[in-house]
């Protein structure tokens, strides 16, 4: 389908449709980087990767985020060309184009609606979704481009889709970009876990507590902990773990 979208794109001389079709095409790649991602995630840990390859998964998140941004960059870019030389755009087949396209993306998107704890399914839907959008506005900008004859229409949807992109996949990059520079994932809060910590019984007090992502499903945690009056048991040791994990979606500690 992105194929044609952009073969139809190019004959009908149309900006916004050409835009959808490079944002499909960055949510085609995407979607192959999380797939390879996911299949290099099942890999056993060996000696020199203790983890595994299970940091690929928050890679590949960021990769489309960045991707996705590069794409952005050349929509605008050929939407303000196309605002200083306009062309004929050929309204009726991209209207029919951009409405294949709400279909396709919204059923592909319905796919990813469960997981979306995931950041590459999370990623892989708003994208998805964001297309369904997309080609809505694609196919409401052709047909007043086709009542009106305004052709500045077609390059101004062109940026706007372009910022709706960058909006979309903003907070994509940066939780991407925190994850891989080993920061505290966005769904956990370095203050609570402090407070859980403090508020066990023996605990006076705690250093060097560190909580990152081992992948965009995992996460770990370390921290020394000050008990100069009581023992810390291996049941209680558990017991806490479980606590950690169950509360703040934290498996590793």
């Amino acid at each position: 389908f992105v194929v044609l979208q952009i073969i139809f794109a190019c004959l009908a001389s149309s900006t916004s449709l050409l835009a959808d079709a490079f944002h499909n095409l960055g949510d085609v790649l995407g979607l192959v980087l999380a797939w390879i991602a996911t299949v290099l995630m099942k890999r056993a840990p060996t000696m020199k990767a203790t983890y595994g390859l299970k940091k690929i998964s928050i890679l590949s998140a960021l990769a489309n985020g960045v991707l996705l941004v590069f794409t952005c960059g050349i929509i605008a870019t050929e939407a303000v060309y196309k605002l200083f030389f306009p062309a004929e755009v050929q309204a009726v087949s991209v209207m029919i184009v951009a409405a294949i396209g709400i279909v396709i993306n919204a059923a592909t998107a319905l796919l990813f609606t469960r997981g979306s704890e995931d950041l590459n399914i999370r990623s892989a839907y708003l994208h998805l979704f964001y297309d369904a959008l997309i080609s809505v506005g694609v196919v409401v900008s052709a047909a007043l481009l086709y009542w009106t004859g305004w052709l500045w229409i077609d390059s101004v949807v062109g940026l706007l889709i372009a910022i709706i992109i960058l909006k979309g996949t903003w907070s994509l990059f940066s939780d991407g970009f925190r994850l891989i520079i080993d920061g505290v994932p966005q769904n956990i809060s370095w203050t609570a876990v402090s407070e859980f910590l403090l508020s066990k019984p023996g605990v006076n007090g705690f250093h060097d507590l560190h909580i990152w992502a081992l992948s965009t499903q995992e996460n770990a945690m370390s921290v020394h902990l000050h008990m100069p009056m009581e023992i810390l048991s291996d049941s209680l040791r558990a017991k806490w773990v479980e606590q950690l994990r169950h509360q703040f979606n934290i498996q590793h500690v």
